[in-house]
């Protein structure tokens, strides 16, 4: 997930709130992010709905014993045309936090599946994303 950070800035995708129950990032609707029907690419969404719940897996997993973290699976609706500033969030803190604690405790795997929902400028929703995410502890 870090090694993507530099595509994510270079797409325009920005943390907009972030507390340990929820997250919001933004993609902007510009030259990079555009595809040939002018909407935002399908990926540049994709990659914002996955910050969404990974800048929250990130902060439970800096915080104590060393935990892998990988997407499984990932399942998405599109709504309605991106145009505009979309806005991803995700408010799965809680079960992600809870998910790695017990891989802490039990030394074995969890998921988490997390719902990113990206809504355009007028609160209108136009697109869900499910993201399965696996937390194992780290031997050690």
């Amino acid at each position: 997930m870090l090694r993507s950070l530099p595509m994510a800035y270079l797409a325009g995708l920005r943390v907009k709130e972030m507390t340990p129950e929820h997250a919001v990032i933004t993609v902007p609707f510009k030259y990079l992010t555009k595809n040939p029907f002018r909407s935002i690419y399908f990926a540049c969404l994709a990659m914002a709905a996955e910050l969404a719940s990974g800048v929250l897996s990130m902060m439970y997993v800096s915080s104590g014993s060393p935990v892998s973290m990988l997407v499984v699976k990932m399942e998405a609706e599109f709504s309605k045309k991106a145009v505009g500033l979309i806005s991803f969030t995700s408010s799965d803190g809680a079960a992600i936090g809870q998910a790695i604690a017990e891989s802490r405790a039990t030394g074995e795997g969890r998921t988490v599946v997390c719902t990113s929902t990206g809504t355009d400028e007028a609160g209108d929703v136009v697109a869900v994303f499910r993201i399965t995410w696996s937390y194992r502890a780290k031997k050690g």
